[in-house]
């Protein structure tokens, strides 16, 4: 348990930071789950919004630091090339 003023101070903003970027996570595995989902039920046009917006959280989270850059970049990729597979069979 922290006793200084400074260290109180950090404890505290560390666990708001905890919170609000697992929310941002919490939020990209749900828009990436969706775009899977429609990728599962063969829906074309559904998965190709999902991924839209999918791409747009991902970027997002990796711009606020809750993920790197990297990650998201592959993320983004893989979803892609799952989307284009669909399109291609359909």
């Amino acid at each position: 348990m922290a006793h200084h003023k400074d260290a109180i101070k950090r404890n505290k903003q560390n666990e708001t930071r905890r919170l609000r970027n697992r929310h941002y996570r919490t939020r990209m595995r749900n828009q990436i789950k969706n775009v899977r989902a429609a990728i599962e039920a063969k829906d074309v046009e559904t998965a190709q919004t999902q991924l839209k917006e999918a791409m747009s959280v991902i970027m997002h989270v990796a711009g606020k630091g809750v993920i790197h850059r990297n990650q998201a970049s592959r993320r983004v990729a893989r979803l892609n090339a799952a989307v284009k597979a669909l399109v291609q069979q359909a």
